[in-house]
């Protein structure tokens, strides 16, 4: 869809923005007026990981004036695989700093505004509000949410992105001129259905494949140059290196963007989107042990079967001594495998797959199972401070 320019140009590029931006101005589309609108242009980028590495390294080089950074995490190992804005003396250092910085590297001339609170339905609307164009980042369901409905509410675009193994998707979102992430997703996904990222994994590159697109369209978004992905997902396989676009209509029953929306303010998302299911919460409340508690059963010689739920690759990395494997999507078929006559235990990376898969049990007549708080990383961190962290 081709778009009138989002911001106005700035009143003029200075020799040394010439300079640097030379590329861009000998391009018709852009010239001198599309570079001056980018240098006019405040952008949030939400998240510094992994899309929110390459986007802010790419719209600092190509000129955007004011980039805003969202991040609360610090820099960990696991993340450098992907996000390429880091490195390793960044480890242990608040995201946002360190992307700044990497920014302030890139381009000196970019004003950088660190925003290191999380983001919640308390702040979305302020942080956002300064800002011409949102890019998402975000990793999860809760904030996509978030970051859309606030958008929407506020009138302004964003670009989405989501990454996972090896497929990404990316669009833009601008109920103005098309739909809102609630047209093409109007629910969530069933709590565990869809793994993270860090529950299922991710090609590092697929990163810069999603997140040069997301700038793609962010600049052409500002500039107005070109056809922007508004009311169309870009859908990418790494793996068949192929590229499709679908085609998304505008719900006229959104509750959102619609013809008579619902929502006017925004909701708790936390809750909307659920980690784990109200059964799932319902089984562990009664039901769940510390990684601690694991160790001191063990200590003990009690009886028990541990069961890790994680997938193949995972219990390849790191594993609870004296688990056997049962994948959560193959439990169901293999409820027999289990003993009636002592407790079944259970772990997964964190709690949530463990959890979901203690509701299932418990339904199934297992009483006395239960399941590691925290999962095999709380064994790491807790018990086994030699066992490797993923």
């Amino acid at each position: 869809m081709s778009l009138p320019p989002l911001v106005d140009p700035a009143e003029s590029l200075t020799p040394q923005e010439i300079r640097r931006y030379s590329r861009h101005l000998i391009i018709p589309d852009v010239a001198m007026d599309g570079q001056k609108r980018l240098k006019n242009a405040k952008v949030l980028c939400v998240g510094a990981g992994g899309l929110g590495s390459p986007a802010l390294m790419y719209l600092a080089a190509a000129g955007v004036g004011t980039l805003g950074i969202i991040d609360f995490d610090v820099v960990d190992e696991s993340n450098l695989q992907r996000q390429v804005i880091h490195g390793q003396s960044d480890v242990g250092r608040l995201k946002a700093e360190s992307a700044r910085d990497s920014v302030k590297e890139i381009n000196p001339l970019v004003n950088v505004v660190l925003h290191t609170e999380r983001l919640d339905s308390s702040n979305a609307m302020e942080i956002f509000a300064p800002y011409d164009l949102i890019v998402d980042g975000t990793d999860n369901f809760a904030t996509r949410y978030l970051v859309n409905d606030a958008c929407v509410l506020l009138g302004k675009p964003y670009v989405w992105g989501s990454i996972y193994r090896f497929d990404g998707q990316a669009s833009v979102f601008w109920a103005e001129h098309g739909p809102c992430y609630r047209c093409l997703y109007p629910e969530p996904p069933p709590p565990g259905m869809v793994p993270s990222c860090a529950e299922g994994g991710v090609l590092g590159v697929l990163c810069a494949s999603i997140g040069s697109i997301q700038v793609t369209e962010a600049i052409k978004v500002l500039t107005g140059v070109g056809d922007a992905l508004v009311g169309r997902l870009m859908i990418y396989d790494a793996l068949e290196m192929t590229y499709r676009a679908v085609k998304v209509r505008k719900d006229p029953e959104c509750p959102l963007c619609g013809k008579n929306p619902t929502i006017t303010e925004l909701i708790d998302y936390e809750q909307f989107c659920g980690t784990v299911s109200d059964e799932a919460q319902l089984a562990a409340a009664s039901s769940t042990i510390t990684a601690s508690e694991l160790k001191a059963m063990q200590d003990r010689g009690d009886e028990f079967l541990l069961v890790d739920v994680r997938e193949p690759a995972e219990w390849e990395i790191v594993r609870i001594p004296g688990a056997v494997l049962i994948p959560k999507g193959d439990l169901p078929s293999r409820l027999s495998d289990l003993p009636q006559d002592k407790p079944v235990v259970m772990y997964c990376k964190t709690g949530i797959r463990s959890a979901e898969t203690l509701a299932l049990l418990k339904n199934a007549g297992f009483k006395d199972a239960m399941h590691v708080q925290g999962g095999v990383s709380a064994w790491a961190t807790q018990v086994d401070k030699t066992a490797p962290v993923y």
